[in-house]
């Protein structure tokens, strides 16, 4: 099955950029008459079939479209601080993605190694996770933002952070979420939240989670929360 990203098609004939086109007829050696399949990142999964295989310039006529294609029945937003390793960073982009995850937020928090994120270059894993994985939405990646300032957004659904600190009580997800509905989980970075930073949340509305007695990194606790809330709304 081959996919390509279109976000912004709107007709029943769609022509991919230059960059799309010459992979999918140089690379993938596609031709006229060949099947392929479109998502726009919103939920439409689409059966096409190529009218024009000019490699700077793919023309695609629609055949079919489904809606709301494999539509999850909750909303998942994890804001993760960025991995000094930025590898490790587009590692958990591209498994959460694949996973099922609706929106990302780098957040830049006291004990932050990595201040700086290039959004281009992580959407392009996400992008590519979502072809991979045969998604027709594209999670949300928002710009970096720092911890105070997140805070102070309004989110109308369940509000976790999950922290190392031996203070106060925590509970496992499975403890503190309902099925179906929204979800915000806090992760820090690989020297945890500091403890101002965790009764800010905890004043802000959040619950302490804990996600076991082994300290994970940064990208493997959030993708611990990414598998756990698929798995309870499965």
């Amino acid at each position: 099955m081959h996919i390509f990203y279109t976000p912004d098609i709107t007709q029943n004939t769609y022509t991919l950029n230059e960059e799309e086109s010459k992979h999918c007829v140089r690379v993938l050696r596609l031709a006229v008459g060949t099947i392929v399949n479109l998502v726009d990142g919103k939920g439409g999964f689409y059966t096409a079939e190529i009218t024009s295989d000019n490699p700077k310039k793919v023309t695609l006529s629609i055949l079919s479209v489904e809606t709301e294609f494999h539509k999850r029945n909750h909303y998942l937003h994890i804001a993760v601080a960025p991995t000094k390793n930025i590898d490790r960073m587009e590692w958990f982009l591209e498994k959460a993605t694949e996973l099922g995850i609706d929106e990302i937020t780098p957040i830049i928090t006291d004990r932050s190694e990595r201040r700086v994120v290039k959004e281009d270059r992580l959407n392009k894993v996400i992008t590519s996770a979502v072809k991979q994985s045969i998604k027709a939405y594209h999670p949300k990646l928002n710009d970096a933002v720092s911890f105070d300032t997140f805070l102070k957004i309004p989110f109308d659904g369940e509000q976790l952070i999950a922290h190392c600190i031996d203070s106060g009580e925590k509970q496992y997800i499975s403890n503190l979420i309902t099925p179906n509905q929204k979800y915000l989980v806090l992760i820090g970075p690989e020297g945890d939240f500091t403890p101002d930073e965790v009764n800010l949340a905890l004043n802000k509305g959040f619950k302490a989670l804990t996600l076991g007695d082994n300290r994970l990194r940064t990208e493997t606790a959030a993708l611990a929360v990414c598998f756990e809330i698929n798995y309870l709304n499965r």
